[in-house]
């Protein structure tokens, strides 16, 4: 009996010694996820520092460059917060000392950049031409940005050695965690093996004790009585011991399941319940029914064999394996690591399995959200002078052919000539739109388009730019692939993707475009947040080049990441395409690996049917006689849309810039329309000339053209959102319509920015 008690007593001492240090790693394991937290928000706030300052910097160049009000505002906007993120960020370090000292040492720099930025701004105003000459002969605030960026380059990389180091001690406190539990498991089941063991003997001992002794059971009877008595006894010990236990068991953060060889689950925790809605008495077929398994991708589906349970009762030991769990009743999935075990008996037989669940969930997610986390920037747009100028010139070629096919419809050899000439002409429409998109972020302008069309387009125009030792593949899906994105955006992400793969594959290889339908559940969306369940257009970039290891493979998509070698790269590519799908409402995926190619996959949403445009030459174009009034700087220019208005039965009146205009004006002439470019020299712009006009006229109709594609001109405040805008290069159809548009509709009522009402931003 005390034998008995003493074992129940060290047993009990030392579950609860392992309860306690369990405790204790549980609560190191809490400072230490504190630990890797915060150095996360003094990465973010890092960053967010660093964005500041170039969104201050940018915003002061762009008002050198342009002195538009908005960027004046901007700069005092951003340079306002940059204090407060400074202020911050000391604060997040002031206990380490290193990276205390490293921002102090840069303080004064900080406030010196952003005062030579607001010098410049002011400068500009001023029109201090002396000044401005000054400040950039010196360049102070290229030195003091060079300094600022090292600085914070350096901190960076302290804070992600910091958390590298954290996150390994966070890891490390787990799997102590996990073997200390394992260990409270074991002494659980040995003290109740003991128990029973021990009562079943007792049991035993009487029996047979009253078996021999029947003929002197008078005399024992005693004896036997207080042997009941001390069963009992004993049967009570056990209860109350069975209860501590239980309780212990029931109350452990991770699952715990024994099965018997047959995979009948014997002992269950309410954890493991909660994880795999089973209970004791269901069977390992139970179990699947209730529940898919998957590997840590969340795609890949294990086989039987190769389960948790499976593996342990075949004699496989293993730790800290991940498995994804989605139950089939609508319960939110799990991501699990399991630790398996067999039991044996005594002769060396397997007798079971026991298995313990660790729920990594949470865990995941912030890792996964820490290692995909993008910050997406802007990159420099090209000089609008030069989009302007170049514009100008496809107008003029693209006005030009029409009048040609006009010229020579009777003649169809000369016809046929001119309609392939126009075709290229749309072909270069379409070219200088793509160059535009790769060294600018535009707004986006979505609509639906024949996926499989614009992939022919690309693989055309990527034939001679990746060279003769990349050969290009394109396998599409049959009928009509219709999605609603921006079209010069998809064909600017398919081009960054072949780049990418040209560069990985220097020896030649092959490029493999592929197009499909497909529908993506709700089972992917709960295992990819941020996907929404639906019809989905998926475009993949596959190439058999080197791959990418898992580390560059995890950053891929973080902006100005980059393996390239210095100058052949910014960075940006993959990260504009991840901005432009996710913007989209789509998804994207990379599959990679070390010398096994690598594959991009855009599922772009799904539209329901493709606008088809009217051929023009079925087009009715629209004419009138009024008299309308072309204000435009560029001779070439100027000719055309003369000879094209002309040419649809109005009369015109000329201008080369707006002084001129005025004058005309001035001289009383009659006219129903102003056409007029919106950025032109002289210093008076198309709204403002507008605006001079029609306070003398008040009911004069105003049409507005520019070379700019990228909704600059509304971005920057020359136009109201409702002004009628005819972007150029445009075609015969496209200016007859405007024109006729503009003079039926109401007069035009100001174009000036000043306008109370509020200006929209894309």
């Amino acid at each position: 009996m005390i034998r008995r008690r003493v074992a129940i007593g060290l047993g009990l001492g030392t579950l609860l010694a392992v309860g306690a240090a369990s405790t204790a790693l549980d609560l190191k394991a809490r400072r230490d996820t504190a630990l890797v937290e915060h150095t996360m928000e003094v990465l973010e706030k890092a960053s967010e520092l660093r964005l500041l300052l170039r969104q201050a910097e940018a915003a002061s160049r762009g008002f050198a460059l342009s002195r538009a009000d908005r960027f004046a505002a901007e700069f005092q906007e951003t340079s306002g917060l940059v204090p407060a993120a400074w202020a911050e960020l000391r604060q997040l370090v002031r206990d380490n000392s290193a990276q205390s000292e490293r921002l102090r040492s840069i303080d004064g720099v900080v406030q010196r950049r952003i005062e030579l930025a607001g010098e410049l701004i002011r400068l500009q105003a001023a029109n201090d031409r002396n000044g401005l000459q000054a400040l950039m002969a010196n360049a102070p605030g290229s030195a003091a940005m060079t300094t600022i960026n090292e600085t914070l380059d350096a901190f960076t990389e302290q804070e992600r050695r910091l958390l590298a180091e954290r996150g390994a001690t966070s890891r490390q406190t787990g799997t102590w965690l996990l073997a200390i539990d394992l260990a409270g498991v074991a002494i659980v089941l040995a003290i109740a093996a003991y128990l029973v063991r021990r009562a079943y003997l007792s049991d035993r001992a009487l029996r047979t004790s009253l078996t021999r002794s029947q003929a002197t059971a008078t005399s024992l009877e005693a004896q036997a009585l207080q042997q009941r008595g001390d069963l009992a006894a004993a049967y009570d010990e056990l209860r109350r011991s069975s209860a501590i236990l239980e309780n212990t068991f029931n109350s452990m953060a991770e699952g715990v399941l024994v099965v018997d060889p047959e995979g009948t689950i014997m002992l269950a925790n309410q954890a493991a319940g909660h994880f795999l809605g089973t209970d004791v008495g269901k069977t390992f077929a139970e179990m699947l029914a209730a529940n898919r398994f998957y590997e840590s991708d969340a795609t890949t589906l294990i086989d039987d064999r190769e389960l948790p349970i499976a593996r342990a009762l075949r004699g496989l030991s293993f730790d800290r394996r991940e498995v994804v769990v989605k139950p089939t009743d609508g319960r939110p999935q799990f991501r699990l690591m399991v630790s398996g075990r067999p039991l044996r008996n005594s002769a060396d037989a397997i007798s079971g399995a026991a298995l313990v669940y660790h729920d990594v969930t949470e865990v995941h997610e912030i890792e996964r959200l820490l290692q995909q986390a993008q910050k997406l920037d802007a990159i420099g747009k090209l000089t609008g002078g030069v989009a302007h100028d170049f514009n100008n010139m496809l107008t003029i070629i693209t006005g030009s052919i029409e009048m040609l096919i006009d010229a020579v419809h009777d003649r169809p050899a000369a016809a046929e000539l001119a309609v392939l000439i126009s075709r290229a002409t749309d072909r270069c429409t379409e070219l200088i739109r793509h160059l535009l998109a790769f060294a600018r972020k535009q707004p986006l302008r979505p609509r639906d388009i024949d996926v499989n069309a614009t992939v022919e387009d690309i693989a055309k125009l990527l034939r001679p730019t990746l060279g003769e030792q990349v050969e290009i593949r394109t396998i599409l899906a049959e009928g009509d692939l219709i999605a609603h994105v921006d079209s010069a955006q998809l064909a600017n992400s398919l081009v960054n993707m072949a780049i990418n793969a040209r560069d990985a594959m220097p020896d030649g290889g092959k490029l493999l475009l592929e197009t499909m339908k497909t529908v993506l559940d709700e089972a992917y969306a709960a295992a990819n947040p941020g996907v929404a369940p639906g019809a989905y257009v998926m475009v993949a970039v596959s190439d058999t080049g080197a791959g990418m290891p898992t580390d560059v493979k995890d950053r891929a998509f973080e902006p100005f990441f980059t393996t390239k070698d210095a100058g052949k790269g910014s960075g940006l590519g993959l990260s504009m395409v991840y901005g432009f799908v996710k913007q989209s409402g789509g998804h994207i995926k990379l599959y990679s690996e070390e010398n096994r190619g690598t594959t991009i996959r855009l599922y772009l949403p799904a539209a329901h049917m493709l606008q088809q445009n009217e051929p023009e030459h079925a087009q009715v174009l629209p004419r009138g006689t009024e008299t309308i009034l072309v204000v435009e700087d560029d001779p070439l220019v100027r000719d055309f849309v003369l000879a094209q208005l002309e040419g649809l039965g109005y009369t015109t009146l000329v201008a080369s810039h707006a002084a001129e205009a005025l004058t005309i004006v001035a001289q009383g002439q009659p006219f129903d329309l102003l056409f007029t470019d919106v950025i032109m020299p002289g210093g008076i712009s198309g709204s403002q000339l507008a605006d001079t006009i029609m306070a003398t006229r008040p009911g004069l109709r105003v049409l507005y053209t520019s070379g700019y594609t990228d909704n600059a001109i509304i971005e920057n405040r020359q136009l109201l959102p409702d002004a009628l805008l005819l972007t150029k290069p445009y075609r015969r159809a496209e200016l007859a319509q405007m024109v006729r548009r503009a003079l039926d509709g109401a007069p035009a009522g100001g174009a000036s920015p000043a306008s109370p009402a509020p200006l929209p931003r894309a």
